[in-house]
């Protein structure tokens, strides 16, 4: 069964392309979605091998306030369930400097600017930190 993806993008258009090129390129299933309470319970439910978080969303909220993607990100972290799990930032700020202040500010895993323009490479991106995240620690770490 294939693993299933979250897209968390706001922008209908950016949504759908970018589940079409993870269906079509990586065979993902994708669950797209901008309700924060939405998102939050399938992370807890372990559904999820990785969220794909839009930086600038405008209509989120959680509990009531406000979030963008980088304030959304940290709230993942904070959940046990979400300490470990890939998330990539997707973003159209792509200035000098944004990707280190992102990645800091939001505890996320890695950075892409949008538009994607090496398809492929977004995918093997994609792959490699859901391979990492499966890692299982050997026999002798757990002695």
């Amino acid at each position: 069964m294939p693993e299933t993806v979250l897209v968390v993008e706001d922008d209908e258009a950016n949504a759908l392309l970018i589940q079409t090129l993870l269906e079509r390129l990586g065979g993902y299933q994708v669950v797209c979605s901008d309700d924060a309470e939405e998102i939050v319970r399938l992370v807890e439910s372990g559904a999820v091998a990785a969220v794909l978080m839009d930086v600038s969303l405008t209509n989120t909220r959680l509990e009531g306030n406000a979030v963008d993607g980088v304030a959304l990100t940290r709230h993942l972290r904070s959940l046990p369930s979400g300490r470990s799990l890939p998330i990539l930032l997707l973003t159209a700020y792509a200035m000098r400097g944004d990707r280190e202040t992102l990645l800091f500010s939001s505890g996320a895993n890695d950075y892409v600017a949008k538009p994607i323009v090496d398809q492929q490479g977004f995918i093997d991106l994609l792959r490699r930190h859901i391979a990492s995240s499966h890692i299982v620690e050997s026999p002798q770490d757990e002695a």
